[in-house]
């Protein structure tokens, strides 16, 4: 029989089938290996108590803490008399009640006596208004004889990430079983890094994690975890972008005298100096006879379109084609229109009146009718049409390239890596890829997620653009700001302008259904209410503040005719101020447009409420962005809406969405479907171990491209690419 590794052990061998079977339903943990790599989230000390005063609502948590008060009320249930036991427990700031009914509370009574100490684990819910735990399991740490003081005594308990099924203690008995399996861990990491960096061997790092005796075990195994994440990762992306440099494509170069030449003549503005660079990072890659992956990221507003538009034109120039993939048929029609303007007598190749050296700009949705489709795939199989601006419609199987040179993604993290790769497919050689995305990233988080793609930035807003004032607008504690924010509104428009009212629901029949199927979480409960709806906003504004405005909704259940229309007669000053959902968040470009409210601002994420902003100051007038909220001060929430009002600067506040959120978002597994590999690695904290590591990757790759050499990275390598997180790579 062939030999299983250790740590390939399936965790039914140690911990029996009944354990296993919910450490995998559970916790994804399926092997020894699993089981080992699932590290503590904390460390409680025995005399120190966590606080249970900012408990995470809705979440399982495990705190350490001392019985305060036990009682036991007897109450008329459907059968007759009922009892409930409340304990409160303290860590000496904080309390948390618990409450245990029925039968379920004479062993609970018998154990948890004022004095005793224990780690109690379970939900945290809301009731009256108060923090509280139902039905908490429990460990007694002393006087019980369950738990050997001296097994606590002086070493840290580890916390781990844990489930209502699986208490913290009952994982931190599995882990006991199979610690001793630790000795036979593969180490990924060459010995000479290893040695150069100080850091400890794998068997070491992975004991010291879970038992360690000092916050210095803790702090040298996590180290070495780190370690561990970000080079296996790096390297996954150094031999990404090994391979890339061995594929073959056609080189693309603009023609001395050809239509990006003629294009940049009919220009009535100068590209600022950070469009040329990019432009010329740009060119340089698509000069190359192996495909482009680079990666722009800009400001809102700062010209990537152009930049791109310029990219493709090149490309149309050296006999190829160009597709633009956008994420929504509202942001698809609006890129053709803008090109098509931007453009002239360029777009109209082929056509009466259409320049010397023109080519055909063809768009490309699920939506357009039959005659008009069949006209846009016969012009990309014939080469009649250069480019092509579309949504998922262009992935299909039937459309068909004459020669695809450059396939342009705007807005990347809108798009599943199977339909990029679907595009990518449609050349005859793999063609350059440009992705754009105006939610900056910062230059860790590009690194470790978009390793295998160069980046370019463009930090710099063209000439006319205007400031951007934006205001947090407490609606609940100060109800006359509101007010006075829709007499803001009322002065825009009499100044001739127009403005956009966001709201983070639609409230038609689908949304209420919705609303009625979906328990109510523990925030709602806080909250009392829904989020706000475009459709009731909409007629309370019409009827009230706003009465005599010219306002019309947008949302993303309308027909597409009637979405187009809306935002044609938005663009062309027919509508004063238009209530919609984030439809509008992304590329649309109204320059009259000068103020945006956005209500329940709180409901929207940090980068979101950056790009919704960014619709507003496109043209010569100043914009104004208000912000509107009934969070408390002191919330975390209204502290977020705070930081977007301090700063225009995209790249400070993607910062801190996220240091505010889990890694997981940040790698893409949204779309991916794996879970996030990064169990240490925090991307923005360990800025400088990324960074390391990605250097170290990239020599040891150009050394030894298949790892010959290195066996236990390989080893690990493969753990991480599974199947599905290899094609993930691949597609990237």
């Amino acid at each position: 029989m062939e030999h299983v590794p250790a740590l390939d052990e399936p965790l039914k061998k140690s911990l029996g089938p009944a354990t296993a079977k919910v450490m995998a339903e559970a916790l994804d943990l399926h092997t020894v290996g699993d089981l080992l790599h699932h590290y503590p989230r904390r460390y409680a000390e025995r005399g120190e108590l966590t606080t249970l005063s900012d408990l995470p609502l809705d979440e399982h948590v495990t705190v350490v803490a001392q019985v305060a008060d036990a009682r036991v009320h007897t109450f008329n249930g459907a059968k007759g008399r009922g009892q409930r036991l409340e304990v409160t427990i303290t860590d000496g700031y904080g309390r948390l009640q618990l409450v245990f009914f029925g039968k379920g509370v004479h062993k609970p009574h018998h154990d948890l006596a004022p004095g005793t100490r224990a780690m109690f684990s379970g939900k945290v819910s809301l009731f009256n208004r108060r923090l509280q735990l139902a039905h908490p399991a429990y460990e007694l740490l002393r006087g019980d004889g369950d738990v050997a003081v001296d097994a606590w005594a002086g070493a840290l308990i580890p916390i781990y990430p844990a489930t209502t099924k699986l208490e913290s203690w009952k994982i931190a008995k599995a882990v006991d079983a199979v610690l001793p399996s630790a000795a036979d861990a593969v180490d990924p990491l060459p010995e000479a890094l290893r040695e150069g960096r100080g850091l400890a061997e794998l068997p070491d790092a992975l004991r010291l994690v879970h038992r360690p005796r000092t916050k210095a075990d803790v702090a040298a195994a996590r180290e070495r975890l780190k370690w561990d994440e970000a080079f296996v990762l790096q390297v996954a992306l150094a031999r990404r972008r090994h391979a890339d440099t061995q594929l073959p494509a056609v080189p693309r170069r603009p023609a001395a005298d050809g239509l990006l030449t003629a294009f940049d003549a009919r220009l009535p503005f100068t590209l600022t100096d950070g469009q040329l660079k990019v432009s010329r990072e740009i060119f340089d890659d698509l000069a190359t006879d192996h495909p482009m992956h680079r990666l722009l990221q800009g400001e809102v507003g700062s010209g990537k379109t152009m930049v791109a538009l310029r990219a493709m034109l090149a490309v149309v120039d050296a006999g190829g084609q160009a597709a633009m993939l956008a994420p929504t048929e509202v942001l698809a029609q609006q890129h053709h229109r803008s090109v098509t303007e931007m453009m002239g007598e360029l777009a109209e190749g082929g056509m009466l009146g259409g320049a010397e050296r023109a080519t055909k700009v063809v768009l490309l949705t699920g939506s357009m009718g039959a005659a008009a489709r069949r006209q846009a795939l016969l012009d990309l199989v014939t080469g009649e049409a250069g480019i092509v601006i579309g949504t998922h419609a262009l992935i299909e199987d039937k459309v068909k390239f004459h020669d695809l040179g450059l396939v342009v993604v705007d807005e990347q993290h809108r798009f599943g890596v199977e339909q990029r790769d679907a595009l990518r497919g449609k050349g005859k050689q793999p063609p350059h890829l440009l992705v754009m995305t105006a939610t900056p990233i910062p230059r860790t988080v590009a690194m470790t997620v978009f390793g295998d793609l160069e980046t370019s930035v463009l930090d710099q807003l063209p000439a006319g653009r205007s400031p951007i004032a934006s205001h947090v607008v407490p609606a609940a504690d100060k109800p006359h700001f509101l007010a006075r924010a829709w007499e803001r509104v009322r002065e825009e428009v009499e100044g001739g302008h127009q403005a956009y009212v966001v709201c983070p629901r639609i409230g038609d029949e689908e949304d209420q259904k919705k609303a009625a199927e979906r328990k109510p979480s523990a925030e709602d409960e806080a909250e009392k209410r829904p989020p706000l709806a475009v459709l009731d906003v909409a007629e309370k504004l019409g009827a009230g503040p706003l009465a005599g405005l010219r306002i019309a909704v947008l949302h993303g259940r309308m027909h597409p005719d009637d979405k187009d229309d809306v935002m044609r007669r938005f663009a062309a000053g027919e509508l004063d101020v238009l209530v919609a959902t984030t439809v509008i968040e992304v590329g649309v470009n109204v320059p009259n447009a000068t103020a945006m409210v956005i209500m329940d601002a709180d409901r929207f994420g940090v980068s979101q409420l950056h790009q919704l902003r960014g619709r507003v100051g496109r043209g010569s007038a100043p914009g104004l962005c208000l912000l509107v909220t009934e969070m408390p001060e002191a919330s975390p929430a209204r502290q977020r809406l705070g930081a977007v009002a301090a700063t225009l600067d995209g790249f400070e506040l993607s910062r801190i969405d996220l240091e505010q959120r889990r890694e997981g978002d940040v790698l893409g597994q949204a779309q991916s479907g794996v879970r996030s590999s990064l169990r240490v690695l925090a991307v923005i904290e360990d800025e400088e171990v990324i960074s390391a590591a990605r250097e170290e990757a990239t020599a040891l790759v150009l050394a030894d491209p298949e790892l010959d050499a290195h066996p236990g990275l390989r080893t690990a390598l493969d753990a991480l690419l599974s199947e599905e997180r290899e094609e993930y790579l691949e597609k990237g």
